[in-house]
């Protein structure tokens, strides 16, 4: 078969499994559609997600879905705020060649039509401001970025400002894939649209809250600048704000009344695992630690490798190894991770001071895989390859750069090294489950309990550098590992909700399509995880997967 008919009917096979998606999604919304009936004397939940498609059906655009259609078979009254050409630019509709063009409306309008058939709609077109436009137009990049806005929420007499500044800078710098935004005009025009495009959906929503009164809005991931919008609305009006993320399990959700990208868990003081447990997380960590892992539906280890001889030869000619892992500069989570130092880089900068002054120690620098990820449109526009290059960091003997390309297994460079410095990457919490000390430059989900070294100032995590690098001996806590293993399996096993009862990949990374199942499998009374998500919902119980289910 020739490469070009093979191509072809790749493509075929690809547009006909899509169709036949959409197929099942509408036949599926008749059916939720036929049997639900909204008890009117309860109050509605809102749903909203903006920011996790345009097209396609993402897992998170998925997670909504089904969640929406659940509660709807629970006699709850659930209105979808959705937009309708609601943003003059959107995060993924952005166009990173020509941020003037126009983002992709018509397709994504029409994969939301299919998506909520059959279901209350409250769509939102973009309205413009012109005394908004008139305060942003002249601004320089700093002011925008600290930007805000009088708004006058119900109830309320004075006006109140809204951050919108704040509320954008997280998504352009995802959608511009860098932390450091350059001052032009086409940054600011990008900054304005977005502005402008968060204050019109502020107002909007403000008045379907007035008129609805909601028990409770759940929102996509509360990160993306019209999700961000949203919560901060719903929060001011006093309302419960309820934000989902993929799971750490394949096809999983994370539901919480905090801000998902920072996955807050509260774990029982007295939660220990079972020997079941402890194998159970055992038979997860010997697949993870050969890289078969996923997460948010990508691969990043197509192979693992080991060290190679020759970096063996040169780890000899030194006194010890201290691998540096860092993160994807624009990721969401980075929004939670800048307390201590203002950004990743401000991080590494100081890390350089150490690494200079200590020529017998060797420093390996590895990049995150998703930083260059191959055949999509995440790569970084500023990256830590362009930090080496601009330090000359390749011309220090004492360092070994491993970019994101590379697949060497990080997990045999923790066993080799003396302890492991991270800003907030999760190998920071795997290298404490290894017997390794490891220090923590930004803030991390696993922060929240003493698994780490996390200090509050820069001196306290520059001296625990420092200290270790000169240290003859260094001992784990016992309480470290322990509380990582409680960790791992509390985020994996108890906050990740499963959802491959419904949904299973396709081959277009992070993408889902729906299983053939009958609509009674939505019902709470049949799904462990939608009883779950309804009790959490409906009644503020901890979305919590039970024990043994």
């Amino acid at each position: 078969m020739s490469t070009n008919h093979s191509s072809l009917s790749t493509k075929l096979r690809t547009r006909y499994m899509a169709w036949k998606n959409r197929r099942h999604i509408t036949s599926l919304a008749k059916q939720i559609k036929e049997h639900a009936h909204p008890n009117p004397d309860l109050q509605p939940v809102i749903f909203f997600n903006a920011s996790s498609r345009l097209t396609g059906l993402s897992q998170n655009a998925a997670f909504t879905l089904l969640t929406a259609w659940s509660m709807r078979l629970e006699e709850i009254p659930v209105i979808n705020f959705v937009c309708h050409a609601g943003m003059k630019q959107c995060m993924l509709g952005t166009n990173r060649q020509d941020y003037t063009t126009p983002p992709p409306c018509k397709s994504c309008i029409a994969q939301s039509q299919r998506l909520h058939h059959g279901s209350e709609v409250q769509w939102f077109k973009y309205q413009e401001y012109p005394e908004l436009i008139t305060a942003i137009e002249q601004c320089d990049l700093e002011t925008l970025s600290k930007f805000t806005y009088p708004i006058t929420l119900p109830g309320n007499t004075a006006p109140i400002d809204i951050p919108l500044g704040n509320l954008v800078i997280p998504s352009i710098r995802w959608a511009l894939r860098r932390h450091h935004l350059p001052d032009n005009e086409n940054t600011r025009y990008l900054l304005r649209s977005y502005i402008s495009s968060a204050y019109s959906i502020a107002k909007q929503f403000t008045i379907l809250l007035e008129q609805t009164k909601p028990q409770a809005v759940v929102i996509f991931n509360g990160s993306a600048y019209p999700e961000a919008t949203i919560r901060w609305i719903t929060l001011e009006m006093g309302i419960r704000a309820i934000t989902h993320e993929v799971g750490f399990q394949p096809l999983s959700v994370f539901f919480t009344d905090g801000q998902a990208t920072a996955y807050p868990m509260l774990i029982p003081d007295d939660f220990e695992l079972s020997t079941e447990a402890n194998q159970r997380l055992d038979a997860y960590l010997e697949n993870r630690f050969q890289g078969k892992f996923t997460m948010a539906g990508i691969r990043f280890w197509p192979e693992m490798q080991p060290l190679s001889d020759t970096f063996l030869q040169k780890a000899a000619q030194f006194d010890q190894i201290v691998p540096i892992f860092t993160n994807v500069v624009y990721d969401t989570s980075q929004v939670h991770a800048n307390v201590v130092f203002s950004n990743m880089f401000a991080w590494l900068d100081s890390l350089l001071e150490i690494i200079k002054t200590h020529p017998q120690t060797l420093f390996v620098i590895r990049a995150h895989p998703d930083e260059m990820r191959l055949g999509t449109a995440k790569l970084a526009n500023e990256s830590v390859q362009d930090w080496i290059e601009h330090n000359a960091v390749s011309d220090l003997s004492n360092v070994v750069f491993i970019d994101p390309t590379q697949y060497i297994s990080s997990y045999e460079l923790i066993h080799r090294s003396k302890f492991v410095v991270v800003y907030n990457s999760s190998i920071g919490l795997e290298a404490t489950l290894l017997g390794k000390a490891v220090v923590c430059g930004g803030r991390a989900r696993y922060t929240q309990y003493p698994i780490v070294y996390y200090f509050d100032a820069k001196e306290g995590f520059l001296e625990k550098v420092t200290e270790f690098i000169a240290a003859e001996e260094i001992i784990l806590p016992t309480e470290f590992q322990a509380n990582a293993r409680r960790f791992l399996y509390f985020q994996l096993y108890r906050t990740s909700l499963p959802m491959d009862n419904y949904l299973e990949p396709i081959s277009r990374g992070g993408f889902v399509q729906l299983k053939s199942f009958p609509w009674e499998n939505l019902k709470p009374e049949n799904s462990t995880t939608m009883q779950v998500i309804y009790d959490g919902i409906t009644q503020g119980q901890p979305f919590l997967y039970p024990e043994g289910s």
